[in-house]
């Protein structure tokens, strides 16, 4: 059969031109056979694309590898020495012939894998104020390098074989990670292990970073820098705050599943360089200025914000992150989604039903060619239409995918729900009026209890619920739900935990959504006041984001707490919570807005 296959020539670091040309196949096939090619100075194999995809035309096996120290531009360890980054290039051997080609960048700092260490105690009252192991590989190396890009790793400032200190998020790790860009399009020096100077004289600078979690997060920070070279970053489960990861609306909270977890925790769990004393005083200085008792928002967790720096991203986006990921919370793309939105940044987005995960270990065909097509379009130039299709691909809590225009849902419109006396039990929620006088109802906080456990409990002292009847019609919930609460509190401080349920017929559960303030910083992250006994206060906060459909049958409800087990601090139990529920809604981001609500839950 006859296809019809592009091909690009590669010369001085530029295209020369992308012609088209008809050549007879021999058999039909979903992609094109893996040929192993030897080049030759005189007829070096160029990169073959058919359907918008890089075709595998190299062998994978047939490489060269070599370590390279980039310098970094900042000296972190403060020993008069600029930090160097340890890289590892692996690049197909055509290039040791002629043969350009682009890079797909992973940094972190976990290849020489981590330390012992010990989280923080999280049970305590809350505050009032008064080394590498043989080669770097990666599971997408083989199907890059097979269609013509190279894959190059560097492992993060005091990690591994590099030098510099870790910080968690700080403005080094973003150096550090920046200049291998640099040196890979001339701007910046390295040596081999020799001590000889190197160049990449065998890439044409184009260069995109990927990677899941703190590599993916590394892409978000360097894109930030605005850095010329880098064309595009596939940032999955990745943060874009390290505030939000470690706090929340002022509350000292944790990644799930790592109670006790900060930044300084992480910091020496990377520390993986061979001189072990040289940054203790770097990791001493994170300890105290992350601020674990206050957990309020300060310069050095701004230096860790970089949704103020979105302004300044060239590269274009391609954001996956799971619905059911309570590690890096979904507030992480969300927010960083809209920074992009807001500064005309050309993106797409992946929006899974799993938690802390690689879609390759999910969809791996339909995302390999998803990787391929978005890869060959930044990075080589192919005309494929990647940058005009729907934007966002959805997977639906019954495994099913959608493409939609955009995220959240075209047609989402925030809708108030409002709460109805009984939340010892089971309270009101639903579109209709607030109780014409204030009825103020109790919890007793017991951070001993899983908020899971609570939501199912018929009746509790530790928590209020408030229920909408079966809804009639589903209700997809896309964006991110919020709350304003009228509380009152018997102590001078306390947490408080909002929490959005679907409730099955057969009275099974699933919590949709949850969030987390310090009322102490109602007034903002950043500003700690104490609470006065029996004073009310209204406390306003965001809830995470989520993409869920209530079924019909189903019922949505709403229940507060106050101690979150996994999540916030655990101070002793017995602290009083209040809730005026007459003044307290709860905003749901809809698909149809309220008229969706008041047809799901008609007021009877």
């Amino acid at each position: 059969m006859v296809n019809t296959i592009l091909v690009a020539a590669v010369r001085s670091g530029g295209f020369v031109r992308v012609k088209r040309v008809s050549i007879v196949l021999a058999a039909v096939a979903v992609s094109l056979p893996l040929v192993a090619v030897s080049a030759t100075a005189d007829e070096v194999p160029q990169p073959v694309f058919a359907d918008g995809q890089a075709q595998p035309v190299y062998d994978p096996a047939d490489v060269v590898r070599e370590d390279v120290w980039v310098e970094a531009g900042v000296d972190s360890d403060h020993d008069g020495v600029e930090d160097v980054v340890h890289v590892e290039v692996v690049r197909p051997r055509a290039t040791e012939n002629g043969l350009r080609v682009p890079v797909v960048y992973q940094a972190s700092p976990y290849y020489a894998g981590g330390n012992p260490i010990t989280n923080h105690n999280v049970d305590r009252e809350l505050y009032v104020p008064g080394k590498p192991l043989g080669e770097i590989t990666w599971r997408y190396q083989d199907y890059f390098l097979a269609r013509g890009f190279a894959v190059v790793y560097a492992e993060s400032l005091g990690t591994g074989r590099s030098t510099g200190c870790p910080t968690t998020g700080g403005e080094n790790e973003t150096l550090g990670a920046t200049s291998v860009i640099e040196w890979l399009n001339g701007r910046a020096g390295a040596r081999g292990a020799e001590g000889r100077r190197v160049n990449a004289g065998w890439t044409t600078g184009r260069t995109a970073m990927m990677g899941v979690s703190y590599n993916g997060t590394l892409p978000n920070a360097v894109a930030t820098t605005g850095v010329e070279g880098l064309e595009t970053i596939v940032p999955i489960a990745a943060i874009s705050n390290w505030y939000d990861y470690y706090r929340e609306n002022g509350a000292v909270v944790a990644p799930g599943g790592f109670q006790g977890e900060d930044a300084d925790v992480l910091a020496e769990y990377v520390y993986t360089r061979a001189d072990q004393e040289i940054c203790r005083p770097v990791i001493d200085r994170l300890e105290q200025e992350q601020d674990r008792l206050t957990g309020d928002y300060s310069d050095f967790w701004h230096e860790r914000n970089y949704l103020d720096d979105v302004g300044n991203v060239k590269a274009s986006v391609l954001a996956v992150h799971g619905l059911s990921d309570w590690n890096v919370t979904v507030s992480q793309v969300a927010e960083w989604w809209d920074a992009l939105a807001e500064h005309g940044v050309e993106r797409s987005i992946w929006l899974h039903q799993s938690g802390h995960a690689d879609p390759y270990s999910l969809r791996k065909d339909e995302w390999l060619t998803t990787l391929n097509r978005w890869f060959s379009h930044y990075l080589y130039g192919i005309d494929n239409g990647v940058e005009t299709e729907p934007r966002a691909t959805v997977q639906r809590e019954d495994g099913s995918w959608t493409r939609e225009a955009d995220w959240p849902a075209p047609g989402t419109e925030d809708a108030t729900l409002r709460l109805g006396p009984g939340g010892g039990e089971r309270g009101a929620l639903g579109v209709h009026r607030s109780p014409g006088r204030p009825v103020v109802e109790w919890l007793t906080d017991d951070a001993t209890k899983k908020v899971e456990d609570l939501v199912n409990a018929p009746a509790s002292e530790h928590r209020l619920s408030y229920s909408t009847e079966a809804a009639t019609v589903p209700v997809r919930i896309s964006g991110t739900p919020s709350v304003t609460l009228r509380t009152v509190f018997d102590r001078p401080a306390a947490n408080v935990t909002a929490v959005l349920v679907d409730r099955a017929q057969d009275g099974s559960s699933h919590v949709i959504t949850r969030g987390w303030i310090d009322p102490q910083n109602r007034h903002g992250a950043s500003r700690t006041k104490a609470l006065r006994p029996g004073v009310p206060y209204q406390v306003s906060f965001e809830l995470q984001p989520q993409d869920y459909v209530v079924q019909e049958g189903h019922r949505l409800e709403f229940v507060l707490v106050s101690s979150d087990h996994d999540f916030t601090l655990r101070p002793a139990p017995g602290a009083g919570v209040g809730l005026d529920v007459g003044r307290s809604t709860v905003t749901v981001p809809v698909v149809g807005g309220s008229e969706t609500l008041r047809r799901a839950f008609p007021v009877s």
